[in-house]
């Protein structure tokens, strides 16, 4: 397992601009939930952020499994899906240790994942509980101003979008962006037909996590 200050040390040799190029990942988890959807979502922000906010990504996303020793080498890891998640206690205990020693996850429910990810993120962090995000905390603030919290891209049962965190020593180390889509904003725009301007959204949206995540 590597050590605590692994992920640590790529956090700290890449500026806020990313001078070195760096790889993120797309987490592969068990349990038969679709992983592997919105296959465009992750490339296209990875783009707008090259392009707008001078980041240094990598073109295409790694894929990362949750109990893999790799999974430390992404200082910053994107999960979606839209139904089962499982996490046997190893995995856990891996995530865990990645997201204590620096990493980042965000967790997008492409609709439908919600109470299958909430179970298993007890495995996780058994003491620490899911919390809304405030509006004030530096995601809503970061590259682009979002005064109201996270984004509505698409309407499923007319509840408002959440952005829920897990926070250890005041980090957040863990987002979970519920009700929102905000990875079907990301997609090439013929698969959803969103308005430019909503994809906008939930691209700098999109943009201010990624930045939170390594400059944190």
């Amino acid at each position: 397992m590597p050590c605590k200050n692994s992920i640590l040390k790529i956090l700290t040799i890449i500026c806020p601009l990313f001078l070195f190029s760096q790889e993120i990942a797309v987490l592969k988890y068990n349990g038969g939930g679709d992983w592997y959807s919105n296959p465009t979502a992750l490339p296209n922000l990875i783009e707008f952020c090259n392009k707008e906010i001078g980041t240094k990504l990598s073109a295409k996303p790694i894929t990362v499994e949750v109990g893999s020793s790799a999974l430390f080498q992404y200082p910053f890891v994107h999960m979606t899906g839209h139904g089962n998640v499982v996490f046997s206690q190893e995995e856990a205990d891996n995530l865990r240790t990645y997201l204590l020693s620096g990493g980042f996850l965000h967790i997008d429910d492409n609709y439908g994942m919600e109470p299958y990810l909430k179970k298993e993120l007890v495995k996780v962090f058994p003491e620490i509980p899911l919390e809304e995000v405030g509006t004030t905390h530096p995601i809503f603030n970061e590259t682009y101003s979002f005064p109201n919290g996270l984004p509505k891209i698409h309407e499923h049962d007319g509840k408002r979008p959440q952005a829920l965190g897990i926070f250890y020593e005041k980090r957040l180390v863990l987002l979970f962006t519920y009700e929102a889509d905000l990875g079907d904003g990301w997609e090439d725009p013929q698969v959803h037909n969103d308005p430019a301007e909503v994809r906008e959204k939930a691209l700098r949206m999109g943009a201010n996590i990624l930045l939170y995540a390594f400059k944190s």
